[in-house]
């Protein structure tokens, strides 16, 4: 039984005026009181004057097989099962450190992850995982390496079944092409809607939310009239740029499809020749997508952070803080990006009823960072103490 206060809080929705006392039992978060309420008998106190206590965040698209380094995905699966395990482990470590509390894998290889999340607990504290398994592509298409390519109707729909039979959190699809892997057009839808509808309809039937890869603008049409729950990067690329209508917007948002940007990237980092060549070729500057995705939110589009961590040496585990800036940076104000990765990406994916938020019955997934991130969203990278659970991470 332990009592929690810090200067101040933000409970995934609001901030609160300190001092703030989170009071937390049996792995769960049972009050939550403002001012320096009296310490019932038997609890204990932990005081942490100068930070702010918030739900512990949400890294919705992650590749806990990814290195973080140039070239993780194609290392990603010549890796040996000990190998990747080994990689994976710290990749939960890194996301832990910045306050992560529950990563959603999207594409792994040989359900790696799947498995990870299903193994016994080793009694440490770790984030939770939602996983989809190896991401759904076309021959030859994004990330077929991971092991998933189909062809046809038939093949999209065993590759549906085996999902649901495996038990996975979400089934992934690749839209379209990706910057990751040679041969494949970014410009280009990898499936017909028939195909990307096909796979929406078997995944519902089974109980099952269905995010799209989708970076031109077509494949995000798709995506929408396929009833698709989620799009990922949703960059609207064309040959003339980046192309959103207010009427794709207002669709986005009537749909409440969650939208995971994955912003996030080390500002100072070059992306591979090939990327560069293509966002300069078409005007896709970092600060053109920014105000584009901050146009989005205004337009009430549900906005989801995820920072596509671990594929590169910029997009490194741990880099969920530096998406949630970037919306800030783009003109999102600073509780709404924060919500983003608490509230909001908890009730995007099923979650809001236990995680995302400071509420007696939640579980006691917190993070603790000194000053106050509503203020200075940088606030959020200074991290005293994350919990999970109920049971403190050891940072060290």
């Amino acid at each position: 039984m332990l009592v929690i206060r810090a200067a101040r809080a933000f409970d995934g929705e609001r901030a609160l005026p300190g001092p703030v006392s989170v009071f937390v039992k049996d792995g769960r978060i049972v009050g939550l009181e403002s001012g320096a309420s009296p310490i019932p008998d038997g609890w204990r106190l932990v005081e942490h004057p100068a930070a702010t206590v918030l739900p512990g965040l949400f890294d919705l698209h992650s590749h806990l097989g990814g290195d973080s380094r140039d070239g993780a995905l194609d290392r990603l699966p010549d890796y040996s099962p000990e190998e990747l395990d080994a990689v994976i482990t710290d990749s939960l470590r890194r996301e832990l450190a910045v306050g992560v509390t529950v990563v959603r894998d999207l594409g792994d290889r040989d359900w790696s992850v799947l498995h990870r999340r299903d193994r016994a607990a080793d009694g440490l504290p770790t984030p939770s995982i939602l996983a989809a398994g190896p991401p759904i592509t076309s021959a030859k298409g994004h990330c077929w390496r991971f092991g998933s390519e189909v062809v046809g109707l038939d093949q999209l729909r065993a590759a549906v079944r085996e999902r649901a039979e495996r038990g996975v959190d979400v089934v992934k699809v690749m839209g379209s092409g990706g910057t990751m892997t040679p041969g494949t057009d970014v410009m280009h839808c990898q499936f017909t809607l028939p195909e990307l509808r096909l796979v929406v309809d078997e995944a519902h039937a089974a109980g099952l939310p269905v995010t799209v890869h989708a970076h031109n603008l077509p494949a995000v049409e798709q995506a929408l009239a396929a009833h698709a729950d989620g799009i990922e990067h949703c960059t609207c690329l064309t040959d003339r740029g980046v192309e959103i209508s207010d009427d794709l917007l207002h669709r986005l948002a009537a749909r409440r499809i969650a939208v995971c940007p994955t912003l996030g990237t080390d500002p100072d980092a070059l992306p591979p020749p090939a990327v560069r060549e293509l966002l300069e070729r078409i005007g896709a500057t970092r600060e053109v997508r920014l105000a584009h995705v901050a146009r989005a939110h205004r337009a009430g589009v549900r906005i989801v952070s995820g920072a596509d961590s671990g594929i590169t040496a910029a997009k490194p585990h741990g880099s969920l803080p530096q998406a949630i800036a970037d919306l800030v940076v783009g003109g999102v104000s600073a509780a709404e990006a924060l919500a983003s990765a608490t509230s909001v990406a908890a009730d995007a994916v099923g979650l809001g009823e236990r995680k995302g938020r400071l509420r007696a019955g939640h579980d006691a997934d917190l993070l603790l960072c000194d000053g106050d991130p509503l203020d200075r969203i940088d606030a959020l990278t200074a991290v005293t103490a994350v919990m999970v659970g109920g049971t403190w991470a050891n940072l060290a």
